[in-house]
């Protein structure tokens, strides 16, 4: 029940609209940040729905494909590198999520956002700590924006094999380390984190 306690407690207060935001990639050395924002039917249950990090590759998959198709709206945001570098990773976060929910095609009332940062937009808001654990709406943008980023890595992976993002999607693994000492950074390497920067 849990799961849907966010949602139904906004929809008590009045609330019809109300979408579910979060980001994946804030981690990795290369490749954007991506958040989406999901708006579910009212009372929406689907007990496969939680955080992305627990799910497998397949499962995400599936899920992926099955909240694309029971939501109302989906939104994303897509960050780069360069931006990343330029204004910080918390603030290019920021940045996506409220693009993001820019990028619905509804008028939204209310949203339920992954973390402790509120987003630069005039919508009653509120901010979960775990809430891709909590709220089923987190939890879906949560799959969304992992698959949407792992896709645009594995098109990285086409134009950078060297690196293998298909299998690290630009996380600081040792065997992706090892091919920046080899190959230095390719323009999709986020130049301000530690690891790459040195």
């Amino acid at each position: 029940m849990i799961m849907y306690s966010f949602e139904l407690s906004a929809h008590r207060r009045g609330f019809k609209v109300v979408a579910g935001v979060d980001e994946a990639g804030r981690g990795p050395l290369a490749g954007p940040v991506v958040a989406a924002a999901v708006v579910l039917p009212t009372g929406y249950k689907n007990g496969e729905i939680r955080d992305s990090k627990q799910l497998s590759h397949q499962k995400r998959e599936r899920l992926y494909e099955i909240i694309m198709g029971d939501a109302l709206s989906i939104g994303l945001g897509v960050v780069e590198p360069p931006v990343i570098d330029a204004i910080n990773i918390l603030q290019a976060t920021l940045v996506a999520m409220k693009e993001a929910v820019l990028d619905l095609s509804l008028t939204i009332d209310y949203l339920l956002i992954d973390g402790i940062n509120s987003i630069d937009v005039p919508i009653p808001q509120q901010t979960i700590i775990r809430g891709d654990f909590l709220s089923i709406s987190v939890a879906s943008a949560s799959i969304i924006a992992k698959v949407s980023r792992d896709r645009i890595m594995e098109i990285y992976h086409r134009q950078f094999p060297q690196y293998n993002f298909l299998k690290n999607k630009g996380y600081g693994t040792k065997e992706h380390r090892e091919a920046i000492k080899q190959y230095r950074c390719c323009k999709i390497h986020r130049r301000s984190f530690k690891g790459i920067k040195e």
